[in-house]
């Protein structure tokens, strides 16, 4: 028999000899595999955060060349939930806010200098 805890975010399986606890149904299907699951999700989530690190940086890095006013602030967001998802490539998380920031500055800027809402050069 197979008794499963789920806490936050973790899921634990274990075996047990033969007793129940009163109101048990005795059906435990399906629960032999669920620390494999986790497992496997929590490395997905790791590589889906790494791969938003990275994206923000190749957006904030091309946004400093075109569409800044669309690329800064989405590589700004993926930069954040990188980091909030705890990306193994924080640096490249954190380059990619800085680059995000950078498009808007330098947005900012052109609009300042040519008065209008984009730039060109």
């Amino acid at each position: 028999m197979e008794l499963t805890a789920r806490t936050t975010g973790t899921t634990r399986t274990a075996r047990t000899t033969g007793t129940t606890r009163p109101g048990d149904t005795g059906s435990t299907a399906g629960t032999a595999g669920t620390a494999e699951v986790s497992a496997t999700t929590r490395r997905s989530a790791v590589r889906d955060a790494d791969g938003m690190a990275v994206a923000s940086f190749i957006l904030g890095l091309l946004g400093l060349l075109v569409l800044n006013v669309f690329l800064g602030p989405i590589a700004i967001v993926l930069a954040s939930v990188a980091l909030w998802r705890g990306t193994a490539r924080r640096g490249r998380a954190f380059l990619g806010l800085g680059l995000g920031i950078a498009d808007l500055v330098v947005l900012a800027a052109f609009m300042q200098f040519d008065n209008t809402v984009s730039w060109s050069l």
